[in-house]
């Protein structure tokens, strides 16, 4: 009797020992996490992504855009390449999840046209700049979820829509082929009845297998689905009032996976093998019962019945984990504003030391226009980044409420740019091709109600002189309109003589000093009225005889309108 005591004794004392280095294994991480997002926080994410990441990030942007969940209008591909808002997504994201990092690029893709959205995010922003340990808690909750590899959730989630309920019926087969073998073994002569059992427990082995190499991709999904539910369970025990809000629609949809959740265990424990004598007993009962597969069974039927509760988990969990990295990325910036927007009939923009995010020691600049901007300026003056600086500056401020600038005051807009294009390969079009296919779209939005804020950088280069010119100005006096902004770039002088009634003229100019050419990217009223290019050949090196002969040109045409050489 007192070996038996001694063996439990034992037993329970290594169970228990257990128990107690997986908690403080699990305090210490959550510690070293806790230390690492406080340093983290109000910093530039430190973070390179590959193409596969951010294509995994952006599909559940494409997902709700699919289902037709998303209404013009968003930020369209064009629109983002041009800005090249991959490298602001990564500035800005310091989430902690998949949920988060998805609903972030998510955020980013649909600038909002409501004040009331923007209020409401600002609020949650606010609360978590000034609540740290409530911050914290979340993050870590979020972290615990972690990210996804290779597909976003909703990939997930709609593989598992598409995949087939299997029967129940060779699975219960598989249960009794136990008891008849047993049974057979002892009714029958050793020999027989003992071959006879092997076979059976081959024949379901070998189908348990066949099953478990089909699912085994789809269990990847249940086990996210699994930590998010964890999570959804910690969020409410949080009881922090400034999200109650999201926290009982995230409640309200846990509840629903009581039964998914249930014995979950069975099916998710052996994932992982660790080749302890307990995983090696739980896999031969697997392999004999198929419990697991009949678990699976239950937990897909779960989930293809509360496929929507599952998007509010991901909706919920990841506003709230991109609204803790858009506050963060504020605190980054060394000078931000609060944006306001006025409902005018006539598109306007008043920005005040705007600058790009990404560019060390950038310089300021301010404009107010109620009407479209024609830009010049020699190569490397500025031109592009500016345009692209008012463009990322507009979309933030419609996503994040946050303005990189002392202050933006402007109109809500529906954005589109026309700027970093290339020819078309794959579909056999050529630059020039692809360029007018991408200001008709712009054109064809500007038929529309909302004001537009549109960005050109060199209107139609892909084609000759005198067509670009006379093309072009149609082109930009077609948007001239009350309800339409729009920022354009170009080299060709002609424009803003040809458009000075209805465009306002702005430059960018450089200074040859010393055989160098000085850049100082302050934004200047008018049009450029210094000609670099041929001066810039001296400074490069090439020949006196090049150059001589190039001025003489340009000063013959500008004389007789005849070009000779």
């Amino acid at each position: 009797m007192m070996e038996l005591w001694v063996v439990l004794f034992v037993v329970f004392g290594a169970f228990f020992l257990l128990i107690v280095q997986f908690s403080y294994s699990n305090r210490m991480r959550k510690g070293r996490w806790r230390e690492r997002f406080q340093r983290e926080w109000g910093t530039i994410p430190d973070r390179e992504y590959d193409y596969t990441e951010l294509d995994k990030i952006s599909r559940y942007f494409y997902y709700n855009l699919k289902k037709g969940r998303i209404p013009e209008p968003y930020i369209d591909d064009i629109t983002w390449n041009d800005l090249d808002m991959d490298s602001i997504y990564a500035y800005v994201n310091h989430t902690r999840s998949s949920p988060g990092e998805e609903y972030l690029y998510y955020l980013l893709r649909t600038p909002v046209t409501e004040q009331g959205k923007l209020d409401e995010r600002e609020r949650l922003m606010k609360f978590f700049q000034t609540h740290e340990k409530e911050r914290l808690d979340l993050e870590l909750c979020f972290a615990e979820i972690g990210c996804t590899r290779k597909f976003a959730i909703s990939d997930y989630v709609d593989l598992l829509l598409t995949l087939k309920k299997e029967s129940n019926m060779l699975h219960y087969l598989a249960i009794g082929t136990i008891p008849v073998g047993l049974i057979l073994m002892t009714i029958l002569p050793a020999g027989i009845g003992f071959l006879i059992m092997i076979a059976l427990l081959v024949f379901d082995i070998v189908q348990y297998y066949k099953r478990k190499g089909e699912i085994d991709p789809y269990l990847t999904t249940f086990g996210h689905i699994m930590k998010m539910l964890d999570a959804s369970k910690e969020l409410s025990e949080f009881g922090i009032d400034e999200i109650q809000k999201y926290t009982q629609q995230i409640e309200n949809a846990r509840k629903k996976f009581h039964k998914f959740k249930r014995g979950a265990f069975i099916l998710m424990s052996g994932r992982r093998a660790t080749g302890s004598l307990t995983d090696m007993v739980l896999d031969l009962i697997r392999m004999m019962t198929h419990i697991d597969l009949l678990k699976f069974n239950s937990m897909l039927e779960e989930v293809k019945k509360y496929v929507e509760d599952i998007d509010i988990l991901v909706e919920n969990i990841g506003f709230l984990d991109a609204m803790i990295s858009a506050a963060s990325f504020r605190e980054s910036l060394p000078i931000h504003g609060i944006p306001e927007f006025i409902t005018t009939e006539k598109a306007f923009v008043e920005i005040h030391d705007v600058y790009h995010p990404m560019i060390p020691d950038p310089v300021a600049n301010s404009i107010s226009e109620n009407r479209s901007v024609l830009l010049t300026g020699s190569n490397a003056s500025g031109k592009s980044t500016f345009l692209k600086t008012i463009a990322i500056n507009a979309v933030i401020s419609q996503s994040l409420n946050t303005c990189i600038a002392t202050s933006y005051k402007a109109s809500f807009f529906q954005i589109y740019s026309s700027m970093a294009l290339k020819d078309n390969l794959q579909g056999n079009e050529s630059y020039y091709i692809v360029e007018i296919k991408s200001l008709k779209r712009i054109l064809g939005h500007a038929e529309e109600k909302l004001p537009m804020l549109c960005f050109v950088d060199e209107v139609l280069r892909g084609t000759n002189t005198l067509e670009r010119i006379s093309a072009s100005s149609q082109i930009l006096k077609s948007l001239v309109r009350d309800n339409v902004l729009c920022f354009a770039a170009t080299h060709d002088l002609e424009l803003t003589q040809i458009l000075e009634n209805d465009y306002s003229n702005y430059h960018f100019q450089e200074e040859i000093r010393d055989n160098d050419v000085l850049f100082n990217y302050q934004l200047y009223r008018g049009r450029a009225v210094s000609r670099n290019a041929i001066k810039l050949l001296n400074i490069i090196g090439y020949d006196k005889d090049i150059i001589e002969n190039a001025e003489w040109t340009a000063a013959h045409f500008l004389e007789t309108g005849e070009w000779s050489l």
